[in-house]
């Protein structure tokens, strides 16, 4: 039996961070960073809070890939507070640090036998990738490897997609967010969990993503496009929390965690060489893959007469479209050494394959499968 999940609320375009102001509550804990802070979103989050009466305690420690160090300390800042509600204020290492820190504080009262009440928790994103204001996905670094973390628990109550905040985003992370969301989309599409439901919302987030992204990379300002890729990624979120992922996280957790790549580049770094290897054209068993890739290029309305031809337009398309964004084709475009990766491909495809987006690739990888893709993609 297969179930379809949309938790959150969902708040959205240009303004809704005004909802807050209807928040009930005594007291805010707000998980943020220091560019939030510094670009004025965090002072904004208090004002609305306090308007309602809601005091605010902030926690700004986080940085990119939060480790077990950062959602320790937001543990300790949390029970020093009486709050009743968590803000997550930022990127998708802000949410997911507010996942982490609400997830261990559960684990910790669970273990001690004591009971924790689950706070309201808000979700603002301030990138357009990693749809973690809507999904039950974390990841955290743990002695240098990235762990991921599934439990519909830390679902966000609540999620606030205010286009505005992502209006001061760099061209690189339009760019390596934009693709994390296309990968998002396309792995729940194929995934052995993709449903009817899932599909719809895959296809429309890859639309949205081809239509509006080169645009968004162009001009940030442009707030029709923001939109859309703000909201292409939240449908890619709600699609693979429920039809989940593929290896190409799996080798992106393995691969960004190794040689500290961003996880929407290490994403796109390793994109062609998974379709490739998921449509395997020279193959019937992947068929029904070569079949979807297929339906994506005429959704796209590439040719694809055939399904082998709708599978190569597609691959094709999707390079085109990473070319254009700036992106390495390759690995080692990053000045990573070839004996370097060499020596770190084993440890990666281990962590790879016990990856928890492994289990639904539409082809179950060997070890031999996964170092081909390294090497491919390198």
């Amino acid at each position: 039996m297969k179930k379809f999940v949309i938790k959150p609320k969902i708040y959205f375009n240009e303004g809704s961070m005004e909802f807050l102001k209807e928040i009930k509550g005594s007291c805010a804990f707000i998980v943020s960073d220091s560019v939030m802070e510094k670009l004025g979103y965090l002072q904004k989050t208090i004002d609305y809070l306090y308007e309602t009466g809601i005091k605010s305690v902030v926690f700004t420690e986080v940085s990119p890939d939060p480790d077990v160090r950062v959602i320790a300390a937001g543990m300790k800042r949390y029970l020093e507070t009486n709050a009743d509600t968590i803000v997550a204020l930022g990127g998708g290492s802000v949410i997911d640090a507010a996942k982490g820190i609400l997830y261990s504080l559960w684990q910790f009262r669970k273990a001690a036998g004591e009971e924790f009440k689950k706070p309201l928790f808000i979700a603002i994103p301030s990138t357009s990738g990693t749809g973690s204001e809507v999904t039950n996905f974390a990841v955290i670094t743990a002695e240098g490897e990235k762990v991921c973390i599934v439990d519909e628990w830390m679902a966000p109550d609540i999620a606030i997609l205010d286009s505005t905040c992502i209006q001061h985003v760099p061209q690189s992370v339009v760019a390596d967010t934009g693709i994390d969301a296309l990968v998002h989309a396309i792995e729940a599409y194929v995934s052995t969990e993709a449903t009817d439901c899932t599909d719809a919302l895959a296809e429309k987030a890859i639309q949205l993503i081809f239509e509006n992204l080169r645009t968004l990379y162009k001009d940030v300002t442009d707030s029709s496009a923001r939109e859309r890729i703000q909201n292409a990624s939240c449908i890619a979120g709600m699609a693979f929390t429920n039809a989940n992922l593929g290896i190409n996280h799996s080798l992106a957790h393995a691969l960004g965690g190794t040689f500290h790549i961003s996880h929407g580049r290490s994403n796109a770094l390793l994109l062609s060489a998974v379709l490739e290897y998921n449509a395997n054209l020279n193959s019937n068993t992947s068929r029904n893959v070569s079949e979807k890739y297929a339906k994506l290029a005429a959704i796209l309305q590439l040719p694809a007469r055939t399904n082998r031809e709708g599978t190569i337009n597609f691959m094709q398309a999707v390079a085109d479209l990473r070319k254009s964004l700036g992106i390495p084709s390759r690995i080692r475009d990053l000045g990573i050494d070839k004996s370097n990766f060499e020596n770190e491909v084993s440890n990666m495809v281990e962590l790879a394959l016990h990856d928890r987006c492994t289990p639904t690739n539409p082809r179950q990888p060997s070890r031999e499968d996964l170092i081909g893709i390294y090497q491919k993609a390198f």
